[in-house]
């Protein structure tokens, strides 16, 4: 693994575990600097405490992404700390899979709070830093269900697609010199689908996992392959599946 990232400034959300926490690992790793943002606090002391026995800077931050000024606290952290914000990687999602018919509004607007507005949130509070440091780069973690609908999956994939809208629409709205990145990833062993309540969907996402299911650390590798670009090439968009996955 080169070192490209050495001295990089980046924040992480939804970072306490799954592909945030593996995230964080390897670009701090690499020689970046990692701001850990997500709620559960303990859970992101420990992680911080492995990156800096192995040598690496790590900076704990409670975070719900639900809550804007939550969101503008940790990026105003994060360049008090250091100075700016290099990359700002919008994590933290969930998946909340039923039919329409069950109406699990509840679920609905937790997924928009999450995977819609936290992104927005995200961008709102990173995008004026990078502005005025003239650099940046915003990875937004969507899914292939940002490609793909499917019976039970239907405002889980409506999220996902927004999130690749919003993103290629501030690629072109945040100028030359900021870039912007959608990694859509398929079935990833995380916390994700533990979300999930007990049904047809559950049980369908549990089988695909079970049987097709790729590291983490596979994804992160990716948004360390998009962020260690030369500044003037941007890797807009990443799919990263299982080979065995069908959807």
């Amino acid at each position: 693994m080169n070192n490209s990232l050495q001295g990089k400034i980046v924040a992480i959300t939804g970072a306490s575990s799954g592909i945030g926490e593996a995230t964080a690992r390897l670009l701090a790793r690499s020689g970046a600097f990692v701001v850990l943002g997500a709620r559960r606090m303990d859970r992101l002391s420990a992680i911080v405490a492995d990156i800096e026995r192995e040598g690496g800077k790590a900076l704990a931050l409670e975070l719900d992404v639900q809550r804007k000024e939550q969101v503008q606290a940790f990026v105003d952290r994060t360049v008090t700390q250091f100075g700016r914000l290099d990359v700002f990687v919008n994590n933290a999602g969930v998946m909340l899979l039923a039919p329409l018919a069950d109406r699990k509004i509840d679920q609905w607007e937790r997924m928009i709070d999450v995977n819609i507005k936290g992104v927005l949130y995200g961008i709102a509070a990173a995008l004026p830093v990078m502005q005025k440091q003239g650099s940046g780069h915003v990875i937004n973690v969507s899914s292939v269900a940002g490609h793909k609908v499917g019976p039970g999956f239907t405002v889980y994939c409506g999220t996902k697609f927004a999130v690749r809208a919003i993103s290629e629409g501030f690629r072109q709205e945040a100028g030359p010199a900021i870039r912007s990145t959608i990694i859509s990833p398929g079935a990833v062993t995380t916390e994700l689908p533990t979300h999930i309540s007990d049904g047809p969907a559950k049980d369908a996402v549990n089988g695909m996992y079970a049987a097709a299911a790729i590291s983490a650390d596979a994804i992160a590798n990716a948004i360390h392959y998009a962020i260690s670009q030369t500044p003037d090439v941007d890797v807009n968009e990443i799919i990263i599946r299982p080979t065995a996955q069908e959807f």
